[in-house]
């Protein structure tokens, strides 16, 4: 901790920013390889994450590996402060890259009814992604499904919280082991209550009251970080009850880490920041909809 202190001491405004950020791998390559010409241009000031490098490379494990370390390598050679960057990728039933182990559906795994099986997969995926430098995981996906309709059911565990919490309790233990620094970080999504959106369309608004919405559509997510020590959550792209989950004071500060404890990290997903610009209608431009984020506690 004091290490992270000293070096935030250090850093310049637009270093904290960059910090914040992430990059897909893609925009660093060139025919297939590693740039360090894009490098230059693009991670000067750094790079908080790595957009699924292996993931989106398709590249065989041992090539994604090599991409990852030359990444790696030029952060803490070529950067003012040496921050190595994390890597991120998808894992919702298996990790999502080339050679590695598809699982059945999630929506399959829970009809098991044993946790124990979906912390042994998840043990495996850990392992395939750390052999090639990733260190966080999408996944598990905590949504309580409350309409059929919605079509993302087949990523959830079903509709029973419950059952959603055990599985996803199993999922985080799994992928990031009795040691972090061995492990991968979990981040469960989409917090929150996204699997109950308005006529069963994804994005749509969220309607509930406020004990619903904890008894049931917050209460996976709840477990997650006070049984399983989860160490990333990512919010949810709609609004719940007029106010968008990414930007959300009180879901993302005041319930998350002021009445669970949670300390680690929010991430946006994909999008989520700028739809406050041209979804939500909350904020005239790019960097209104970042403040309103980074104030809410993404």
């Amino acid at each position: 901790m004091r290490r992270v202190e000293e070096l935030i001491s250090r850093m310049t405004l637009e270093e904290k920013i960059a910090q914040l950020g992430s990059i897909p791998i893609g925009e660093l390559m060139e025919n297939g390889k590693f740039s360090v010409e894009k490098a230059e241009e693009r991670l000067k000031n750094g790079i908080g994450q790595i957009t699924r490098i292996a993931g989106w490379s398709r590249l065989e494990p041992k090539e994604a590996a090599e991409l990852a370390n030359a990444v790696q390598r030029f952060l803490l050679e070529n950067t003012r402060l040496k921050i190595p960057a994390i890597v991120h990728e998808e894992c919702l039933t298996g990790f999502m890259a080339n050679k590695a182990t598809t699982f059945p559906q999630a929506i399959g795994l829970a009809s098991t009814w044993e946790p124990e099986l979906i912390e042994r997969m998840t043990t495996v995926i850990r392992q395939q992604m750390r052999a090639v430098g990733a260190h966080q995981g999408l996944s598990p996906v905590l949504d309580v499904v409350r309409d059929p309709r919605w079509g993302r059911t087949e990523e959830t565990y079903g509709e029973d919280h419950y059952l959603v919490a055990c599985m996803g309790v199993a999922y985080i233990r799994g992928l990031q082991g009795d040691d972090l620094r061995e492990g991968v970080v979990a981040t469960a999504k989409h917090f929150a209550a996204h699997g109950f959106p308005e006529g069963g369309r994804n994005l749509a608004p969220v309607h509930l009251g406020p004990r619903e919405l904890r008894e049931v559509f917050l209460f996976p997510f709840e477990m997650a970080v006070k049984v399983a020590g989860v160490k990333s959550i990512m919010n949810a792209y709609h609004d719940v009850d007029g106010v968008p989950c990414a930007a959300s004071k009180k879901l993302l500060t005041d319930i998350l880490r002021g009445e669970w404890g949670f300390d680690g990290i929010v991430v946006s997903d994909y999008g989520a920041i700028d739809m406050l610009r041209t979804v939500h209608h909350v904020a005239a431009d790019k960097t209104e909809a970042a403040i309103k984020a980074l104030i809410a506690g993404i």
